[in-house]
């Protein structure tokens, strides 16, 4: 399995931790945080190693969900440190909302390149 498959795996272990076990929770934590964090890092990483890898020139649909994909999951974890530090108990008791929004568009693009890989 190449590095790349590992680093986006681990990325969707992470981010798919933290995404559920914040809904179950019923509030953001510290913890979900760092989880949040490490799925960022993994996926950025794991996609970087595939782009230096690839050998397709240009955007398909994999790589434009993946683009977004990723700068959601930005915007997302930025927005969970400032809900966080904020100490915003209304915020913190929603967060879980938009978790489920962009875990779900993320995991689109987690799941067409497992079908785009599957047919090489």
């Amino acid at each position: 399995m190449p590095v790349s498959a590992i680093l986006i795996t681990l990325a969707l272990t992470f981010y798919t931790t933290a995404t559920w076990w914040e809904k179950i929770n019923g509030r953001l934590k510290k913890a979900h945080l760092l989880f949040f964090w490490l799925g960022l890092i993994f996926d950025t990483s794991g996609t970087g190693l595939m782009i230096k890898n690839s050998t397709i020139i240009g955007l398909n649909l994999h790589s434009l969900t993946g683009y977004i994909g990723i700068l959601l999951m930005l915007i997302h974890t930025i927005w969970a440190t400032v809900v966080l530090n904020r100490r915003n108990e209304t915020a913190i008791m929603n967060f879980h909302k938009l978790s489920l929004v962009v875990w779900s568009l993320w995991i689109f693009s987690y799941l067409n390149g497992v079908v785009l890989g599957l047919s090489h």
